[in-house]
């Protein structure tokens, strides 16, 4: 626990050293707990949160309530990557073309407001996956506190647990374009399936799950312990009506169970270099 204290310390003492932020803020575990800890530091800074087709409507909202409770002033700005058809054609590398976007508007804002530094919430663990948004950030200098300090997500969520803040548990969310399969093409109108499916499952009491859209499918990744559940004649006819409406003709439920970063697996098999 100490240890733990001690590289909060260090986390505060990193911000004040940067003399003014501009944070990229989620409204996610990483960027909250982030957020929470500029508004201890002291420091001179801006949050801001990006919105576009592929934002979830609950992380948009969970980021607004949170701003709310922690002081620290806010903008939100609208991100145009899905115009740039490098990032709508999909390619394994898609996270470079959208973490541009929404960097060079960050810095473009944070020269605006005489800020010298923008920081994001990645973690040290983000620096094991394949994760091809950290070339941007080098591109454009955007510094990664947590990652820096050695914090993991799990240091992450235990502290943001002890400050009592209510995202400590939140379950991963990131951007919907990430339940396509590569080369698929990225369009508003599947973005919009995907989350309406996302929260019609949600709404029959499951958490932590994905709907993995292949053309007119969706491929359901749940817990391993709430597949049981979704077999459930009842609550099977149910999902089936729900999605059916939505503009899906065929929904399979994955039997390997909820997998994050399930759909890389191909840029293994191929050999693909992050």
């Amino acid at each position: 626990m100490q240890m733990l204290q001690d590289k909060y310390e260090a986390l505060l003492t990193y911000l004040r050293g940067l003399e003014g932020v501009v944070l990229a803020y989620s409204g996610g575990v990483d960027s909250t707990f982030l957020l929470m800890a500029v508004q201890c530091s002291g420091v001179a800074a801006l949050a801001v949160t990006a919105v576009s087709p592929s934002t979830p409507t609950s992380d948009l909202k969970t980021a607004l309530d949170m701003i709310n409770s922690i002081s620290v002033p806010h903008e939100t700005i609208r991100t145009a990557e899905l115009l740039d058809e490098r990032y709508a054609s999909n390619p394994p590398d898609r996270c470079f073309y959208c973490k541009s976007e929404l960097f060079n508007k960050l810095q473009v804002i944070a020269h605006a407001h005489g800020l010298p530094h923008v920081i994001d919430g990645s973690n040290a663990d983000d620096l094991g996956d394949y994760r091809p948004g950290l070339r941007a950030k080098a591109i454009y200098g955007v510094k990664s506190p947590l990652a820096e300090l050695g914090l993991t997500k799990d240091n992450i969520r235990q502290l943001s647990k002890e400050m009592g803040l209510k995202t400590w548990d939140r379950p991963s969310s990131p951007c919907l374009s990430s339940r396509f399969p590569y080369g698929q093409h990225i369009t508003e109108t599947a973005l919009s399936m995907v989350e309406q499916a996302e929260s019609a499952i949600k709404a029959l009491g499951f958490d932590n799950l994905r709907v993995r859209i292949h053309g007119d499918m969706a491929r359901i990744e749940l817990p391993p312990e709430d597949i049981e559940k979704a077999v459930n004649w009842e609550i099977r006819q149910t999902i089936t009506q729900r999605l059916r409406k939505i503009g899906f003709l065929y929904i399979t439920l994955d039997m390997e169970g909820y997998t994050s970063g399930s759909l890389n697996r191909v840029l293994t098999a191929s050999g693909h270099n992050a």
